[in-house]
């Protein structure tokens, strides 16, 4: 690692936080020599849980595993929230309570121009921004991070919007197979001066600007560029610089000396010091949240059910809890290219058939959620309204006598084999039996259930899977995010991951999304979302909630919605 000013305290650090979360299996959870958040249920989500302005102390954070601390290779939403202590991008998410879903400007001036629509666009960089090595942050800087994406065969991982906006030709294979003469990169970003950099898309994107938000849109100095180990020390821009990282003891993030306050509207930098301890079980998390070695949890998975039963008989650990849906929405897909469900009428006795309530008990039966019958996410305003149906076997009956099937029919389930879904479908599949619907589950492996399993269209195909259970979330907090992956016959791809699980290739679908892109309004897409669900591809089951619980020493709490936890650029503590 490069030398730091802080470098020599890591070791002390650590072994602070060796001690901090030794207790973290066991032991008693009260300490009561610990300050306690103060504070009102849900008070992070439209307000902010225990405001100060005090500096100092040590930001002590838990979280599962970590996929990579490389801006352009990570692809956990948990890990893009801790980024934002070390990476600053054109864009980012607003630390206002209540708007964390919107975005304001970082290290550009402005939200972007666009002349034409979302093809094009412009944005100016504010003075002042520097890497912790010193050196000021440039355009070209901006540009390079970005260009660290397209070489897929070095930095892989991350998302990949950027290499379908400007380059879906796959032409340009990154900077380190760069041969051009002249080393310009990618020739749709230009950078005509240190303060400027310009965008050509491949096609009108007014979301855009979401996209320059997420850490692989983060500036990187090429003279620092490692390839494939530049995850072992990231460069900072933001407040913060990584000093240590160890898989047993955690990360270690001390003060960035060349950040200034001024530089950055959005961060502020109180704690002294972020520790991090990854590699915790759910109730590990839980357990240091509750004894105070913890103030936040990363994971944006929320509290386990063992801890929220302990939410009823305690008022004033009630009071430290965010109860927020995540946008995560659970849906049955129907494939269209698999029989019966090639038969619209097979597909409407399914979606008749399908009692919301009942799937509702069986997730809360582990975890927890909300009816919903809609294809849109709760935290997006301006949706269709939820009708929130009740079964209805008669109607179910007459859709399978029009689609020929009076007595019903058989079908395959796939279903990740993980406890939750298999409690799901196992309910589903008593729904159906109702009316002569057999259905045979089929459980395939959770860790490849959405790349080599559901996210193939030769698996599901492959496999006659008539019936698809599958959780889905966008990637960022737009309609047409939400919506294009899931519904747009265009985005079904053949290769692993793709999100199209009914494989709906709808010319009426494609014509509603079209007119939305044109309208560029929330009208437009709630269109989309009715259109889609008019088809009867896709039933929406339920969305999934969770339990935030605010630290004991946490202040300045913040859901950031986007990430399904405390914003961190923002929060601080007390009592050291």
């Amino acid at each position: 690692m490069r030398p730091h000013p802080h470098r020599s305290r890591a070791v002390l650090a650590l072994l602070v936080l060796v001690a901090l979360l030794a207790g973290c299996s066991g032991g008693d959870p009260a300490d009561s020599s610990v300050p306690t958040v103060g504070g009102t249920p849900d008070g992070g989500l439209d307000g902010v849980r225990s405001p100060s302005e005090a500096q100092g102390g040590t930001l002590r954070l838990v979280t599962a595993q970590v996929d990579s601390l490389d801006p352009q290779r990570s692809n956990v939403p948990a890990i893009w929230n801790l980024m934002r202590l070390y990476t600053r991008t054109l864009v980012t998410y607003s630390s206002t309570p209540g708007s964390t879903d919107q975005l304001v400007p970082d290290l550009a001036t402005d939200l972007g121009t666009t002349p034409d629509g979302g093809v094009t666009w412009r944005f100016t960089l504010r003075p002042g921004a520097v890497f912790e090595t010193g050196r000021p942050i440039t355009s070209r800087d901006v540009k390079y991070g970005i260009e660290r994406s397209f070489a897929v065969d070095v930095v892989s991982g991350g998302p990949n919007f950027v290499l379908d906006l400007l380059d879906p030709d796959s032409l340009y294979a990154g900077p380190y197979q760069d041969e051009s003469p002249d080393r310009l990169g990618l020739t749709t970003i230009a950078t005509p001066d240190d303060a400027t950099i310009e965008f050509t898309l491949s096609r009108a994107a007014p979301d855009f600007p979401f996209v320059l938000a997420l850490p692989s849109s983060s500036p990187v100095p090429v003279e620092n560029d490692t390839g494939a180990g530049y995850e072992a020390d990231p460069v900072s821009s933001g407040p913060y610089a990584i000093t240590s990282v160890d898989p047993q003891t955690g990360i270690v993030l001390d003060r960035n000396p060349a950040w200034t306050p001024d530089s950055d509207p959005v961060r502020t930098a109180l704690p002294d010091q972020v520790v991090v301890r990854t590699g915790l079980t759910g109730l590990d998390r839980d357990q240091a949240l509750l004894a105070g070695s913890a103030d936040v949890d990363l994971s944006g998975i929320g509290v386990q059910q063992a801890t929220v039963n302990r939410f009823a008989e305690d008022e004033d650990l009630a009071g430290r809890v965010d109860d927020l849906t995540t946008g995560s929405l659970r849906v049955l897909a129907l494939p269209t290219t698999v029989e019966p469900m090639t038969v619209p009428d097979c597909r409407a006795a399914v979606a008749a058939v399908v009692d919301r309530a009942d799937v509702q008990d069986a997730l809360q039966d582990l975890g927890d959620a909300v009816r919903s019958s809609v294809l849109w996410p709760r935290s997006l305003p301006g949706g269709p309204a939820d009708p929130d149906p009740a079964a209805d076997l008669d109607a179910a009956r007459q859709a399978l006598a029009a689609c020929g099937r009076p007595d019903g029919f058989a079908v395959t389930m796939a279903v990740p084999d993980v406890p939750m879904s298999v409690s799901v479908a196992e309910r589903l599949v008593a729904q159906f039996a109702q009316v002569g619907i057999v259905v045979t589950l089929a459980p395939l492996d959770a860790t490849t259930y959405y790349t080599a399993g559901i996210g193939s269209p030769a698996a599901i195909n492959g496999g006659q899977y008539g019936m698809v259970l599958a959780s889905y979330a966008a990637d960022l907090p737009t309609p047409a995010s939400f919506l294009v992956p899931l519904v747009d016959g265009r985005s079904i791809t053949e290769q692993a991951g793709n999100a199209n699980y009914a494989l709906l290739n709808d010319p009426g679908v494609d014509a509603a999304v079209d007119a939305a892109v044109g309208a560029g309004d929330v009208a437009a897409w709630a269109a989309v979302a009715d259109t889609a669900l008019a088809t009867h591809a896709l039933v929406p089951l339920a969305e999934t909630r969770v339990q935030l619980l605010a630290g004991q020493r946490l202040r300045n709490g913040v859901v950031m919605l986007p990430y399904n936890g405390y914003d961190v650029a923002t929060a601080g503590v007390v009592g050291g």
